[in-house]
């Protein structure tokens, strides 16, 4: 194992031993192998930087790097975006460790030397994060090098594999190129995305957000505050921002939109689908803070006449989010709330049992217009999991869920 640190500024010599510079940084080339440092870029004695490539290199130790190859086979660097550069990249950058759902920023990076076809290779093995790499890194160039490493090893070390680590790239194209993919990190729950994201700047988090597939995306906004999602929604593309308010909730939709300009608002509506567009406007109509503006209507309402068997079948249709799947909900042929048959009393009765025996009695629901403050007393009260919201007539509106109640109560707290 050696480490970057120790590699920086060790002198390159060719293969006659004449002297070439001090190593500047190390590049890894993605698109041919990930784990290879693919080239050595050493500054010379007139600040000009050389690229030894990998296969030039004869040997590599703290002490220095021998060449194969003579100075005239070695060439000038070119800049080439398509290379992850060690010290430019990786080294004092935050980066997302997957494995431990956080964001750290790396000291030090752990390479392995192997010998390959008659010269040596350098593999990139982890990033150092911890108290070790930072005491290495302070006393690098002050004590010698096996005296710094008896003393980073009195530290705790902490590293993370170089497969569980997502670097940030806010530029796409760059980000192409480098094959800088989020698939680990869009494998982690919504909520832990939310938190890493939380520690991000709003460059890092349009980065994020933009290359997670939209569903796990709009999973992730809807954990944040809604501030947060407003900021990022401005800050991506207009048709990107308007997919990902289309697989919100309508009351998460209805409420990010709220925070936004009125006119960025109505772009991002007219980008979106006619039937989800049309949701959301209608909860857009509510006031702030009122039992319509919390309410989804993402809900399953089934006929007075329908049995167990019939909404069993709505239940597999339905396409909206498991919280607002407790109750089913019974509505006359008006549209007026009738009974309200809690999930478990339907899994245990038989197929053909009319949901109006299995509803509770008296349903409980909540006008529209209702503040915050009563929508909280009446999910206290009656210990519920999901309150219907209807009109003044009575029609089914939405329903208030209770992790909608969760958050305006700690909200208030």
């Amino acid at each position: 194992m050696i480490y970057f640190t120790e590699l920086e500024r060790v002198p390159a010599f060719d293969a006659k031993g004449e002297y070439l510079g001090r190593l500047a940084d190390l590049a890894v080339a993605p698109s041919q192998n990930p784990l290879r440092v693919a080239a050595y870029h050493v500054k010379t004695p007139k600040n000009s930087i050389l690229c030894i490539t990998h296969d030039q290199v004869q040997s590599i130790s703290v002490r220095q790097i021998q060449t194969g190859v003579p100075a005239a086979l070695i060439r000038c660097y070119a800049p080439d975006e398509g290379l992850l550069k060690v010290r430019k990249n990786v080294l004092d950058q935050q980066v997302i460790d997957v494995n431990q759902r956080k964001v750290v920023r790396v000291n030090d990076v752990d390479f392995d030397i192997q010998p390959t076809n008659g010269h040596s290779e350098l593999r990139i093995m982890a990033v150092n994060v911890g108290l070790q790499s930072a005491v290495r890194r302070l006393l690098q160039g002050l004590v010698a090098k096996h005296t710094i490493r008896t003393v980073a090893h009195l530290f705790p070390a902490r590293t993370i594999p170089w497969e569980f680590v997502n670097l940030i790239e806010p530029d796409p194209a760059r980000r192409l190129r480098l094959r800088i993919s989020y698939d680990r990190l869009g494998e982690l729950h919504p909520a832990d995305i939310a938190d890493i994201l939380e520690e991000l700047s709003r460059d890092e988090q349009k980065s994020v957000i933009e290359s997670l597939d939209e569903e796990t995306a709009a999973q992730a906004l809807s954990e944040i505050p809604t501030r947060m999602q407003a900021a990022i929604l401005e800050s991506i593309h207009p048709e990107k921002a308007a997919d990902l308010v289309e697989e919100m909730a309508p009351d998460e939709a209805a409420d990010v939109l709220h925070e936004l300009p009125p006119e960025t608002s109505a772009e991002l509506l007219e980008d979106m689908g006619k039937e989800e567009a049309k949701e959301v406007r209608e909860l857009l109509g509510f006031e702030e803070k009122t039992a319509g503006a919390l309410m989804t209507t993402e809900l399953i309402m089934v006929g007075e006449a329908a049995t167990v068997e019939g909404a069993i079948a709505a239940i597999k249709h339905f396409e909206g989010p498991l919280e607002s799947v407790h109750v089913i909900y019974l509505v006359n042929d008006g549209g007026v709330l009738s009974g309200a048959v809690p999930l478990a009393r339907i899994v245990l009765a038989d197929a053909g049992t009319p949901l109006k025996e299995l509803s509770t009695d008296p349903v409980i629901s909540v006008e529209a217009d209702a503040d915050q403050k009563a929508v909280v007393d009446l999910f206290h009260k009656y210990n519920l999991v999901a309150l219907p919201v209807v009109d003044p007539k009575g029609h089914l509106l939405g329903v208030v869920t209770a992790d909608d109640v969760l958050e305006v109560v700690m909200n208030r707290g």
